[in-house]
């Protein structure tokens, strides 16, 4: 095994981030703990090495002053000699080189990696409601965050915190040494420097928190701005979104003016505090020298310690106030990601088996925020190989009934089952696999139409997808495209969600991607809702070969989409309040009657019928 692959960062951990900051820390960093430890262990013997160096730096001194010039550069002491220079030249940089691979080859390349693939997993296992609830930008700037900002308490800990205290422990056994009045004094003054500390950190860690908030905000207000560039074009409301832009920045600015006040006065005392350190101990250290009490090494030892203490006093505090800002940073991101909001797959759920696709919702109940819209008392049976056209005006509940079958929420009373099985008791995964779906909002990454049809079925053939592209009418356009870089036909990138592409070619694709899937079960919502009439006619035809053998549940407006189905339920205030043929329910002479008669271009005029 590679060095490198002492930590294992791709290792799939399920389990549930935990809401308290030092548990979630301990969770993030699963699996990285023991060469983390072996880091620090390494980073306190480098510290240790310079109490060490101070001490060696006074022997030498002591030894020259002992001995004169000829008998310490003499044969009898020659041992002496090799000793310190195998110190120096040796020992001392084994150690440091190692405490660097440890930390710098091993730890940090890995951890954000580790962090940011477990952060990433747990939050796209969330469900719909909490991408809806939130900015799209804010959700992967706090990922980046949470997983960046550990991984500097960790390697702050392990580099400077780790490091100094084994300095310092190195030093009081020195400073000990030489004489405890010296260490006395060395102690009050860090008694001084840790009370200095315990004020300014916890406030510092605050106030990074609170600005680490603002900047999310800002981030996803940017984001969100740039995702309906074209609304905000249309609208013309450039500067209604600058002006937006601009008071999210004017709250980062005013946390951010906070944080920094806070920290130029923790960097003001601690200077104060570090220059005195010298002074202190040296001071001490020549009174006694002056009494007989210490050696001219011992001053030098002193000396030397006092003023590498008094460095690594302002580089660890100011390591520590990042660490805590880290920290700030990494328990807004836990507050962001770690909260459950999530359609869980039952302890004991199974795959679904599909023997031929009937659904049944049996009593269904669903109310968004349990209070308002959804469905009621849903009662109906689609047999396998039906094709079910569902009709109403905006609101009626036909998207949640989908989005019931789909477990993107869960029903709150009754059941959906699938051939007999029940959607609560098979996996998430397995259901969606069944269904292949389109929808009128046609969702595109910023990817390549390879890419993007291919979703449908990962392992397919190139030669299965242009069948899949020619199925749908899309493989001719899909032939002339060509991007910003040159990239042309099938490698031609799409742009952030299709925006490269006409309604229509991204309906077209997104049909193409649910030929490719081939699902037994096919969920249409306005699937041509964005194509004009010749290419409808054309995709009619696929889809009316697509749908042979598959059980079908149609949302549609348009009168082309309904004239294929078996079977039309129509949906009102969450209730089904027809069903039947097209020609029975004409002859009820209700709601689907009134929508038949104020149609306009092949479309139910859901507005009006809503009146």
């Amino acid at each position: 095994m590679k060095i490198s692959d002492l930590i294992q960062p791709f290792v799939v951990d399920d389990t549930a981030p935990p809401a308290t900051l030092w548990a979630f820390i301990r969770w993030g960093l699963r699996g990285a703990w023991p060469m983390i430890c072996v880091a620090a262990i390494l980073s306190a013997l480098a510290g240790g090495m310079e109490a060490a160096t101070a001490y060696f730096m006074g022997a030498v001194v002591d030894k020259a002053v002992a001995l004169g010039p000829e008998a310490f550069f003499s044969a009898a002491n020659l041992g002496f000699v090799l000793g310190v220079v195998g110190f120096f030249v040796v020992l001392r940089p084994i150690l440091f080189g190692m405490s660097s691979v440890a930390n710098n080859y091993v730890v940090m390349p890995n951890l954000p990696a580790l962090v940011l693939s477990r952060l990433n997993r747990w939050t796209l296992g969330q469900s719909v409601t909490f991408f809806d609830n939130d900015f799209a930008g804010r959700i992967a700037q706090k990922q980046m965050q949470t997983a960046n900002s550990l991984t500097m308490v960790v390697s702050e800990a392990i580099s400077a915190i780790v490091f100094a205290c084994a300095s310092l422990a190195g030093s009081f056994i020195l400073l000990a040494a030489i004489d405890a009045r010296v260490l006395i004094v060395f102690a009050l003054w860090l008694i001084g420097y840790f009370a200095l500390i315990r004020w300014y950190l916890p406030r510092i860690r605050k106030r990074s928190a609170a600005r680490a908030g603002a900047r999310a905000n800002v981030s996803g207000q940017v984001v969100d701005t740039i995702t309906n560039i074209k609304t905000v074009k249309l609208f013309a409301s450039d500067r209604h979104e600058e002006q937006a832009a601009q008071q999210a920045m004017v709250g980062l600015r005013e946390k951010a003016l906070a944080f920094g006040a806070l920290s130029a006065s923790f960097r003001f005392f601690l200077m104060l505090l570090a220059g005195a350190l010298p002074v202190l101990l040296a001071g001490t250290s020549l009174v006694l020298w002056s009494n007989g009490g210490a050696s001219t090494g011992d001053i030098v030892a002193t000396a030397a310690v006092a003023v590498r203490v008094s460095q690594m006093t302002g580089w660890v505090s100011f390591t520590l106030m990042g660490l805590y800002s880290n920290l700030g940073e990494v328990e807004n991101g836990m507050k962001t990601l770690a909260p459950a909001q999530r359609v869980q797959d039952a302890a004991n759920a199974v795959p679904l088996q599909i023997a031929g696709g009937e659904i049944q919702f049996d009593k269904v109940g669903f109310a968004y925020g349990g209070v308002t819209g959804g469905v009621k008392d849903i009662e109906l049976t689609v047999k396998p190989g039906e094709k079910l056209a569902v009709v109403g005006a905006s609101g009626a509940g036909k998207s949640t009934l989908v989005a019931l079958l789909l477990r993107l929420f869960d029903r709150e009373t009754g059941s959906i089952s699938i051939d007999g099985q029940d959607v609560q008791t098979i996996t998430q995964d397995s259901l969606r696999e069944a269904i292949g779906m389109v929808t009128q909002e046609t969702a595109m990454f910023n990817r390549s139409a390879m890419e993007n049809i291919r979703y449908g079925r990962p392992d397919a053939s190139d030669e299965e997808v242009f069948e899949a592209a020619r199925r749908a009418s899309a493989h001719e356009f899909i032939g002339e495209l060509k991007d910003h870089e040159g990239r042309e036909g099938y490698d031609a990138r799409l742009g952030e969600r299709g925006v490269k592409l006409s309604g229509g070619q991204r309906q077209r694709i997104a049909l193409a991607r649910a030929i490719l899937k081939d699902a037994p079960i096919l969920v249409l919502d306005e699937a041509t809702s964005a194509l004009d009439s010749e290419v409808e006619a054309e995709i009619q035809e696929a889809l009316t070969e697509v749908m042979k053998g598959k059980t079908v549940l149609a949302i549609a407006h348009r009168l082309s989409t309904i004239a294929q189905m078996d079977r039309i339920i129509v949906l009102d205030q969450g209730r089904i309040a027809e069903q039947g043929s097209h020609d029975a329910l004409l002859a009820q002479n209700g709601l689907y009657a009134r929508f038949w008669a104020r149609q306009s271009g092949g479309f139910i005029d859901a507005q009006e019928a809503a009146e």
